[in-house]
């Protein structure tokens, strides 16, 4: 197989009810308009037959090159984010949820930036126009949310009005340094890139993208926000002591 171009990378933990909606839609996409592309699944130790379901999907559609990464354990999304952008060879990679809450038309919006040697991580969000939600979120989520990005703005400083809408791009050659060296496994693992990928001089632009909430979110909104603080408090510590400052270029610096 030759090189691809761009990869899409679809972390799941039990997610076979989603998958067989989904992943068709992803393949068809691909093959009409990005036939460069590889689809890898990450399934982070699912019990309810997500490897099986997404090989067989694999195996009824052509024209696409497409595997399944599989951890023996749920390790959380971060790190099944990582494992799948770190497998490919693809110049760009992408991930989206498997729920496809950003439609998979949204793609040319963060890979042509980056496409056209204007960016390096491109990122839709959600709070840029929020004219493009169609089915929104439940008020106490979406107002957690807003809560959790004025915390994650004021420890960190980035100025960014969505960090978690599960739909990123990289152009790998100068991305893979940050990805190697990031250690978040669960839901803050967004703010970790973004952070380290600003720290080191990586061209960073946030696009607004159309989105849907769907039913079946994995994240308990008093648990994991509780979670996602302490990751974040421990993103500025570890920042602090120089735990990042390793391996090759690009360097992160203060």
């Amino acid at each position: 197989m030759n090189r691809p171009h761009l990869a899409l990378i679809v972390p799941a933990f039990n997610e076979a009810h989603r998958l067989n909606e989904t992943l068709p839609a992803m393949l068809e996409y691909l093959r009409a308009h990005r036939p460069e592309s590889e689809l890898i699944v990450v399934d982070d130790g699912s019990t309810d037959g997500t490897e099986r379901v997404a090989e067989e999907i694999f195996a009824q559609n052509s024209g696409v090159p497409a595997r399944v990464l599989r951890s023996a354990n749920n390790r959380g999304k971060g790190h099944a984010v990582r494992a799948g952008l770190l497998a490919t060879e693809a110049a760009l990679a992408l991930f989206t949820d498997a729920d496809l809450s950003t439609p998979i038309s949204e793609v040319p919006k963060i890979v042509e930036p980056i496409e056209s040697g204007d960016y390096d991580l491109v990122f839709g969000s959600r709070a840029l126009n929020r004219k493009l939600i169609g089915r929104r979120q439940p008020w106490r989520r979406e107002q957690g949310g807003r809560i959790f990005n004025g915390i994650v703005r004021l420890t960190t400083g980035l100025p960014y009005s969505d960090t978690q809408c599960g739909f990123k791009a990289f152009r790998m050659e100068v991305a893979r340094p940050i990805i190697e060296r990031a250690s978040i496994d669960r839901f803050g693992f967004d703010v970790e890139l973004l952070f380290l990928a600003r720290k080191a001089g990586l061209r960073l632009l946030e696009r607004p993208v159309h989105w849907d909430h769907h039913e079946g979110s994995k994240v308990h909104i008093v648990r994991d926000s509780f979670r996602m603080l302490n990751e974040i408090l421990m993103l500025r510590t570890r920042f602090a002591r120089g735990s990042y400052r390793t391996g090759s270029a690009p360097e992160i610096s203060a």
